[in-house]
């Protein structure tokens, strides 16, 4: 599958949401949108004011990443608003995750799981057959612009190797200090969605900062 680039809105301009979204649409394959609580992170982001008004403007899919306590909450409401891909945290949902990852599928959603750099990655694997897509974060979830932590890249591979063993297509998307620097490591490690937040917005041209990701190895 060829490799897939999801800018994150949460390091786009603001002032300027209206142009980079319609930006997104003509070099991008997702928008990520990172929807934190302050609870569960220790940071606010954006809420559903945001997400709707994306959602409605959006060409391509979005991909509603909740670091929140209850994701199972805005499930509803993440498929009224149009929202293709949602994932929460397995550390969040904890017994409740089978539960809610049946219930965004249901909603015709594709269903993500995500964890963070400090929960082994062989929890994910109960999950496999009950995920569209594992989202392995590489810093740890709440802020933007954060290094990259470069253990992520065996995490990669050692949840692709599992997939591969158990004849799964889930995907595997990482977030976190993503940039051209190490995005053909995680390409071969096995991750085929990259979440770019700050290497996207802070370039002087993100559409070709997007290209050259996607075209990374």
């Amino acid at each position: 599958m060829p490799l897939q680039i999801a800018p994150s809105l949460l390091s786009a301009d603001f002032l300027e949401l209206g142009k980079d979204v319609a930006m997104l649409n003509k070099s991008a394959d997702i928008i990520h949108l990172d929807i934190m609580d302050g609870t569960f992170v220790p940071n606010i982001s954006f809420g559903f004011s945001v997400v709707e008004p994306v959602a409605k403007a959006a060409r391509i899919p979005c991909d509603a990443h909740f670091m929140v306590t209850n994701p199972e909450k805005w499930v509803d409401r993440c498929a009224a608003a149009g929202v293709s891909m949602m994932s929460f945290h397995l550390e969040a949902a904890g017994r409740k995750t089978r539960s809610i990852l049946r219930d965004i599928r249901a909603h015709g959603m594709k269903a993500g799981l995500a964890i963070n750099p400090d929960v082994p990655v062989d929890k994910l694997f109960p999950y496999i057959g009950a995920a569209d897509y594992f989202l392995i974060m590489s810093v740890f979830a709440g802020f933007g612009g954060q290094k990259f932590i470069y253990e992520s890249l065996d995490r990669v591979w050692e949840l692709r190797q599992r997939l591969l063993r158990k004849g799964n297509g889930a995907l595997i998307e990482v977030d976190g200090g993503v940039n051209e620097g190490n995005a053909a490591a995680l390409a071969d490690a096995g991750a085929e969605i990259l979440v770019a937040g700050s290497s996207v917005f802070r370039s002087e041209d993100p559409a070709k900062t997007i290209s050259a990701l996607r075209n990374c190895r």
